[in-house]
């Protein structure tokens, strides 16, 4: 049963933790939680959200130590008693209070080589891609990705090692260089080889257990580390 007020408390960096009384209600998300408190208890708590209804993936954060999105997550499952603590994504630098600075993460997207290299012009015929072949199949396993970040936060290579790529990214490479479409597939597996690529990861699977889109980045991880390495014997010969 969900206490008629919860006790939230909200990191806020060097300020330290502020903690909260919040009246509960039926049906209560984290963000309707962060939400009252800005609109009721402390209005330059600094946050951010979108759509609400878990399309953008903008209102991430971390709850009890876990990267979740808080439009989605009802507040009773998270509760430790009456209790609940609300941070910012972890392994990125925040702004103030529970907005983080989502440069870093996008980088690595294009450091992953994670874009469209084209092999035609806008006044070429669309070329015909089969769904059912094997390389759709893979390319379109990750394709539900929305940036959200969730993966980046849990993952502990990368609060360990800040040149590493990170899942988002490097399942968005295996994703592009499973399409038939792309036309540089070496200059991908050139850029997730090196250093911060592929095979940093120590297959943990946070990022797998963690993602609310139920993607599997550290199978797409697997992928490029097997690629990479065939890419390699074969550029050696």
């Amino acid at each position: 049963m969900t206490p008629s007020t919860l006790k939230v408390t909200i990191a806020r960096g060097a300020a330290g933790d502020d903690t909260f009384d919040v009246p509960a209600t039926a049906n209560q998300t984290v963000l309707d939680v962060v939400s009252w408190i800005q609109q009721n208890a402390d209005p330059t708590l600094s946050y951010r959200f979108a759509c609400r209804v878990g399309m953008c993936g903008s209102c991430a954060m971390m709850v009890n130590g876990v990267p979740r999105w808080t439009c989605r997550t009802h507040i009773s499952k998270v509760l430790q008693g009456d209790t609940v603590s609300i941070g910012p994504l972890r392994n990125l630098p925040v702004i103030k209070d529970l907005v983080v600075d989502m440069d870093p993460f996008f980088d690595k997207w294009i450091a992953a080589e994670g874009v469209h290299h084209p092999t035609a012009t806008r006044d070429d015929p669309i070329a015909p891609i089969e769904e059912t072949s094997a390389g759709r199949v893979v390319a379109n396993a990750g394709i539900e990705c929305i940036n959200c970040s969730v993966c980046y936060a849990a993952c502990d290579t990368v609060t360990g090692n800040d040149d590493y790529l990170g899942p988002a990214a490097l399942q968005r490479a295996w994703t592009v260089l499973n399409d038939a479409k792309d036309g540089d597939k070496a200059a991908i597996l050139d850029a997730v080889s090196g250093e911060g690529g592929c095979h940093n990861c120590h297959s943990i699977g946070s990022c797998t257990a963690y993602c609310p889109n139920d993607l599997d980045p550290m199978t797409a991880i697997a992928g490029l580390k097997r690629a990479t390495t065939k890419f390699f014997f074969k550029r050696g010969r």
